[in-house]
């Protein structure tokens, strides 16, 4: 296993105006360190907004001028290997909303597995609002080794 980072925050990002922010160039910077690349690729899972386009126009907003951006959508999910697209990213972000529904969604897609290992192999892990709640629960199933069992116990508590 590789160093392995989680950023949960409350809130700040893109997300508020689609502008840089501070926040954001702290995910970039630990995103270029963890792979060594210049210009990091950052894909964003809007999946807790129910993919809202507005939410993607901001993470791009951002993004694209610092970074090879990319979204990853679930519910018109073009994508075919979701384990090789996130295990190509430098870092991955996941947006607001929804924080049970986010995390149904990922079970059925395999989601919550393959973002553990894009996690373990150094893939840096962000995420506000929702996106927050799921680093904290996915750092927790990842430390207890029960993602399955944990994603059920986060969905029953989720606020």
């Amino acid at each position: 296993m590789t160093d392995s980072t989680i950023v949960a925050m409350g809130g700040g990002g893109f997300g508020d105006n689609g502008l840089e922010t501070p926040l954001d160039e702290h995910i970039l910077s630990l995103a270029r360190s963890a792979r060594g690349r210049a210009r990091p690729r950052v894909c964003y899972l809007p999946t807790a907004s129910g993919d809202a386009a507005p939410a993607i126009v901001r993470f791009y907003s951002a993004f694209a001028r610092r970074a090879d951006a990319s979204h990853l959508g679930l519910f018109d999910r073009s994508v075919l290997d979701l384990e090789r697209f996130l295990h190509d990213q430098d870092a991955v972000y996941v947006g607001g909303g929804n924080t049970a529904n986010m995390l149904a969604i990922w079970r059925v897609h395999g989601l919550d597995r393959i973002l553990r290992r894009a996690w373990e192999d150094g893939v840096v892990l962000a995420g506000r609002s929702a996106g927050s709640n799921a680093r904290h629960r996915l750092h927790r199933a990842i430390t207890s080794g029960s993602a399955a069992h944990e994603s059920n116990r986060a969905n029953a508590s989720a606020v």
